[in-house]
């Protein structure tokens, strides 16, 4: 057994009710190695942003529960190391069971996921409640996060066809009976690089697709049921165009991709949405730096050559969502 606290890590209760206050939203960001790691701290350190330092299933299964531990360890330290200790949170993104969410918490993380919204409201709230109870009565309090509504999309081991809008209606009772420390609401965002079918969207002049506008009348309504609450939105990538336009340009096929705009988001993190999840977009920033390099020099082979330019991407984007998106920057 591992607590969270031997890692020099933090639970998420002390810095929701700060954001929530401070109108802004602490970034999410995934990571499975060395350089999205690196990338993540180096921009929250410069920006001077709290963290929540996000592991999906996926991601525990391709890099190793331990590594990743002490991967989180290590950024603990690597912050310190560049001048600055900023709060980091290790956090099981999308757990699917109540096994998996007690290994994390047994193994170092600081806070878990529980989603369970796609089983009935009654089934969901039975697991939540599990987890919570399990989580909430560690010597270490572990914050426990759970979801009403589905989320459309694909990501990782997380896929649905279609979404289902959170009913605000189902809200309370949903908190009351988990106990649950935050909670992931469906308003629009999607999880993956194509958040919308054509046919969802309008196009501008220059054939870009222009997404829906996010569902704010229902986060109005959350906010109302439950005020001061910490909510969370997942699938909120913007989906910047200028890494589409690289990925194609040196062979890549990403056709009809479309995300969030930005400034929905900044507006979403002005409300009691405190945490943003962001993944896809880390992806493309990174997966267009890779492609123009061997693009350019395609007798390249040292993965120092092409995971050093992508971190260095993933580092710069990272500093932006923190400054203009999020509003975390300065927070630490």
């Amino acid at each position: 057994m591992t607590s969270y606290k031997e890692l020099g890590l933090v639970n998420t209760k002390a810095l929701f009710e700060k954001a929530v206050k401070g109108g802004y939203a602490i970034p999410a960001y995934n990571f499975n190695n060395m350089e999205q790691m690196q990338a993540i701290i180096q921009a929250c350190v410069e920006t001077r942003s709290p963290v929540i330092l996000q592991v999906s299933s996926g991601a525990r299964k391709y890099a190793n529960q331990n590594l990743l531990k002490n991967m989180a360890k290590g950024a603990v330290e690597y912050a310190h190391e560049l001048g600055y200790d900023i709060p980091i949170v290790l956090h099981l993104d999308h757990g699917d069971t109540f096994e998996l969410c007690k290994d994390c918490i047994e193994t170092g993380f600081s806070s878990v996921m529980i989603d369970g919204s796609h089983f009935s409201f009654e089934e969901n709230i039975a697991l939540t409640k599990k987890v919570c109870e399990f989580a909430h009565s560690q010597k270490d309090y572990v914050t426990v996060e759970g979801e009403l509504g589905v989320l459309a999309g694909v990501e990782d081991d997380v896929s649905s066809e279609h979404s289902h809008y959170t009913q605000p209606a189902e809200v309370i009772e949903f908190v009351e009976r988990t106990k649950v420390d935050s909670l992931a609401i469906s308003i629009g965002t999607s999880h993956g690089r194509a958040k919308f079918k054509p046919s969802q969207c309008t196009r501008d002049a220059n054939g870009v697709l222009i997404p829906p506008p996010l569902r704010f009348d229902i986060l109005e309504e959350v906010e109302k049921k439950l005020p001061g609450f910490p909510i969370v939105l997942h699938g909120s990538s913007s989906v910047p165009i200028e890494y589409v336009k690289i990925i194609e340009q040196y062979g890549g096929k990403l056709t009809d991709s479309v995300g969030i705009p930005e400034e929905q988001l900044r507006k979403a993190a002005k409300s009691a949405v405190c945490k943003i999840n962001i993944d896809s977009d880390g992806r493309l920033a990174m997966t267009a730096m890779i492609r123009k390099v061997f693009g350019d020099k395609p007798d390249e082979f040292d993965p120092r050559k092409y995971l050093g330019p992508a971190r260095d991407e993933l580092k710069k984007l990272y500093a932006h969502k923190n400054k203009e998106v999020l509003g975390s920057a300065g927070q630490a």
